[in-house]
């Protein structure tokens, strides 16, 4: 509901400040007086084309700010989708600047928010219906809508329905698109299998014949050194021979002197060394086997499974997963059509589903039509639309319009004189005509949701007397539970009014400024009889202004 509306610097509007209530609140004033900037300012803040030509002269820009009840859970979920966040139960405050050198710019508690956005939440926070409105309950596109919450018609099985049939239509699609490109490519599979059949890759093989390359790379480099050395240690004329040899010569001596024992003490040990020196080589050699066969077929081994890996572009260790997909893709489409069958029974089992669940809420719509048609036609007659007929049409959409929502397209159609054919509200009816019709919709789809504040301008022009109370009447009744404003000409609208604001002009000089003010029970009876008797308000004007206001 619409709490407060805040305007400053728009055309007329200097600066405005106005509180609003639940219920029936009128909006009067003379021609001319401005009420239609009021609600181009509401409209701005609802993400309206931010024209300069709003911007009051000499100001630098225009501001609108509207205050509404904490929104509800649809709307703080779309808000928060866009990156709005508001606290729960804090009043949702939507602002609307206008430069007057053109540009504007939106907030949602003070977040900046575009104006597609302000568009997009606007009808979820207020109904503006006019003459010449085209939204709301006279765009087409939003009947089928409109008629489900009448009916209380429950779309959630089609909904589930569609999403399954749009799956598996999906997965139907994407098979044959596999079979049709593998079939294309049968020859390349077939080779490409072939070939990693035949080099059967394993996981992690790369990096463990490197590793080995390495490790016989080395081998190699060292194997010439290894030899050497061993030339110079082994043999009877080898280092250690000679060693040992010299040992056996001094043990016979050494126990002539000190020195001598010493001196074999030494080569004890040295020989103790040198054997182990031998140990290590030996072991070296061992483990550095250097086999030229071996690291050729190694170093083979690993060109080829890198080049099969370039060839694919994949990694090394992918090649074996490759090569279990493209088999598998090879023996889908071997299994050729045998697959296909199974998905296509699966798609004809979601569409024989999708078709009954479309069915019922077909059936349900047609049920509703029939109820609204008789609700809609029982308003009519006390609008002075007697001779007007309207009816709900449900008509079939063709395939490719057919959606989660059911494969109906629903209008609203009316036609105004007997004999005469139906057609759109938009195309047939006149001005009053239309604002009369919109009321008796609007009431015939009352409490079956929509936004918490509705709108209406000027529904009562060009009509007076008994239809005039009548759409009073029917004010008074669709304000119940809710926030309805009208801006009317007609005093026995205006009396039905739980609030009036009267809308007025005064002049300063040069300067012309547009004010809007609540009317207190006295003001509102003078207001009254002005609307009924002119510039001139005589004592019957004011009996018939109290009559009025008694009567609501």
């Amino acid at each position: 509901m619409l709490t407060a509306l805040s305007i400053r610097d728009v055309v007329l509007i200097e600066a405005l400040d106005l509180d609003f209530h639940d219920g029936l609140g009128v909006l009067t004033g003379e021609t001319g007086a401005g009420k239609s900037i009021l609600l181009d300012a509401l409209g701005l803040a609802l993400g309206a084309r931010g024209d300069s030509g709003l911007v009051r002269h000499g100001a630098a820009q225009a501001a609108v700010t509207a205050i509404f009840d904490p929104p509800d859970g649809t709307l703080a979920a779309m808000l928060e989708e866009n990156g709005i966040e508001i606290e729960a139960g804090e009043p949702l405050i939507v602002r609307r600047l206008v430069k007057a050198d053109g540009g504007s710019r939106g907030f949602v508690n003070n977040q900046p928010a575009s104006a597609a956005l302000l568009r997009e939440i606007a009808p979820h926070l207020v109904e503006i219906h006019g003459q010449h409105d085209d939204r709301g309950l006279l765009a087409p596109s939003g009947h089928r809508a409109l008629l489900d919450m009448f009916g209380r018609v429950d779309t959630a099985p089609i909904a589930a329905a569609w999403r399954a049939l749009h799956a598996a239509n999906a997965t139907l699609a994407a098979a044959r698109a596999e079979i049709d490109s593998a079939a294309r490519d049968r020859e390349w599979l077939e080779h490409a299998v072939g070939e990693l059949t035949a080099l059967a890759p394993v996981p992690g093989e790369e990096a463990t014949l490197a590793d080995t390359r390495r490790a016989m790379q080395r081998a190699e480099k060292v194997s010439g050194e290894l030899e050497a050395i061993a030339a110079f240690l082994d043999g009877s004329d080898g280092a250690l021979a000679r060693l040992r040899q010299a040992a056996r010569v001094i043990e016979r001596v050494a126990g002539e002197h000190d020195a001598l024992a010493d001196a074999l003490a030494a080569l004890d040990r040295a020989v103790i060394e040198g054997d182990l020196v031998e140990d290590k080589l030996r072991e070296a050699r061992g483990a550095l086997v250097h086999d030229p066969r071996a690291l050729e077929d190694d170093e083979a081994r690993l060109f080829e499974l890198r080049a099969m890996a370039r060839k694919h572009r994949v990694p090394p260790d992918d090649l074996a997963v490759l090569a279990t997909d493209l088999r598998m893709r090879l023996e889908r489409l071997d299994a050729g059509e045998d697959g296909i069958a199974s998905i296509e029974a699966e798609v004809k089992a979601a569409r024989a589903e999708y078709d009954t669940a479309a069915a019922a809420v077909t059936a349900e719509r047609q049920a509703a039509a029939a109820r609204l048609d008789t609700a809609v036609a029982g308003e009519l007659a006390p609008l002075k639309l007697d001779a007007a007929r309207f009816r709900t049409a449900v008509a079939p959409l063709a395939a490719e319009g057919w959606s989660g929502a059911g494969k109906d397209r629903v209008e609203f159609l009316i036609a105004t004189n007997p004999g005469a054919p139906f057609a759109p509200l938009m195309k047939i009816a006149s001005g009053g005509e239309l604002s009369r019709f919109i009321l008796a919709l609007k009431v015939a789809l009352a409490e079956k949701g929509g936004a918490a504040t509705m709108i209406f301008d000027e529904i009562d022009r060009g009509v007076g007397g008994a239809v005039a109370s009548a759409i009073g009447e029917r004010l008074a009744r669709l304000a119940m539970g809710t926030q309805l404003l009208v801006v009317t000409h007609s005093p026995q609208v205006a009396a039905r009014g739980g609030a009036h604001l009267l809308i007025a002009k005064r002049h300063d000089g040069l300067v012309t400024r547009t004010g809007v003010r609540m009317l207190d029970e006295g003001e509102r009876r003078e207001e009254i009889a002005r609307m009924l008797s002119g510039a001139t308000i005589t004592d019957e004007a004011r009996a018939q202004a109290d009559r009025l206001l008694e009567a609501a």
